[in-house]
């Protein structure tokens, strides 16, 4: 990375304030999707600490909803008011969701600022370049980043395996002891699915980045027709949830889970704290909410320096890290040494960044991810 990008970086949260009192009280809309605590985030903490640093401006965040539905909502926002021909758009800075992110730069309904971002630099992942197969390179942040891994109980399983190839033959010898939701009631599974596409299908690289191709989604039916003789000795649950109760209760050994998810059930105390993850070398998909500023923003510069101490180093590790027990949508060594060890031990203690960056995968490009759900459905589950 570049020092300028370093030095700027470091002081994002030491920047000067803008003047913006001598043009009036300035009002910053923020619309994010997912659920309330991303509300929450922005309203409580990230909001005041930016009106602490640009004095006169006030931060005003509105939940539009859960899941994709919730990014539909702002491009339904964003897209009325282009078809009104209106001069700026009432919202500054958006955070949405990848499919919802990919269609809008298609669209043209973004504005390209990361380039001239100061953090722009400390993210280096494929996911701020690509969203479900569409370039998304220049228009978008990641706010954070999810991450799918196989959860296991080490007392069961000391010795986990390291691909989807030495998984197939643990579950051969230990029916019944793994779980996952199949494609019905969470992403985990879906992940885990995606994850099985990447490792025994002949395109990896195809799957990710597009174009869409029937033929590709036909070549996979091998790969598939070995997940369903696999299935014969996995144990499906019903959820995200599900799966984590299951290991829990003993039920189960082993599943894929979110990484966020997992580490949160074992700081209410819900999950046995002796439970571990591992990330196979194959890899296993995971998913970030994007930051983003629309096409004719009111207030684009200050969405920018806004983003810019979101995704700075002191924010990340803080707002995203301790509070959510998300993984930083800026690589993860630049948030280290702004947490304690206990904290980062228990983000990265069985994953750490550099097991990230190597089996971390973005989910499939937009087509390729219905294709192959429906393609489960029809050579999986028949």
């Amino acid at each position: 990375m570049h020092r300028r990008h370093i030095l700027l970086a470091s002081a994002a949260l030491a920047a000067p304030a803008l003047p913006v009192l001598a043009q009036g009280r300035v009002t910053l809309n923020v619309l994010t999707a997912g659920d309330q605590n991303m509300v929450d985030y922005i309203t409580d903490y990230l909001g005041p600490l930016f009106t602490r640093q640009n004095p006169g401006v006030t931060v005003r965040a509105v939940g539009t909803g859960a899941g994709d539905a919730g990014s539909q909502r702002i491009w339904e926002r964003l897209e009325a008011q282009r078809r009104a021909n209106a001069a700026s758009v009432d919202v500054d800075v958006a955070v949405v969701h990848q499919f919802m992110a990919g269609r809008m730069v298609a669209e043209g309904l973004l504005a390209r600022f990361r380039d001239q971002a100061a953090t722009s630099g400390l993210v280096t992942s494929a996911v701020a370049r690509n969203a479900l197969g569409q370039n998304v390179d220049g228009f978008v942040m990641p706010m954070f980043n999810s991450q799918v891994a196989l959860a296991f109980n080490p007392v069961r399983v000391p010795n986990p395996p390291a691909s989807f190839e030495q998984l197939e033959g643990w579950v051969r010898q230990n029916p019944r002891r793994f779980g996952y939701n199949g494609i019905r009631g969470g992403m985990s599974g879906v992940g885990f699915v995606f994850g099985w596409a990447y490792a025994f299908g002949p395109d990896q690289r195809r799957l990710i980045e597009g174009p869409f191709d029937a033929e590709v989604v036909q070549a996979l039916t091998p790969a598939l027709q070995r997940l369903r003789e696999f299935n014969r000795n996995v144990v499906i649950t019903p959820g995200n949830a599900g799966t984590l109760d299951a290991l829990n209760r003993g039920e189960i050994d082993m599943g894929p889970v979110w990484m966020d998810m997992f580490y949160t059930w074992q700081a209410e105390g819900r999950l046995n704290p002796n439970m571990r993850l591992v990330l196979p070398e194959t890899g296993l998909p995971g998913q970030p909410m994007y930051y983003v500023i629309p096409q004719r923003a009111a207030q684009a510069d200050l969405a920018r320096r806004f983003i810019e101490l979101a995704t700075s180093p002191q924010v990340q590790a803080e707002g995203i890290v301790r509070r959510f027990n998300w993984l930083p949508g800026i690589d993860a060594q630049h948030v280290q040494q702004h947490l304690d060890q206990q904290t980062w031990n228990r983000l990265f203690r069985d994953v750490p960044p550099e097991v990230l960056a190597r089996g971390a995968r973005p989910m499939p490009q937009a087509e390729f991810m219905r294709a192959i759900q429906e393609a489960y459905e029809r050579v999986v589950l028949n």
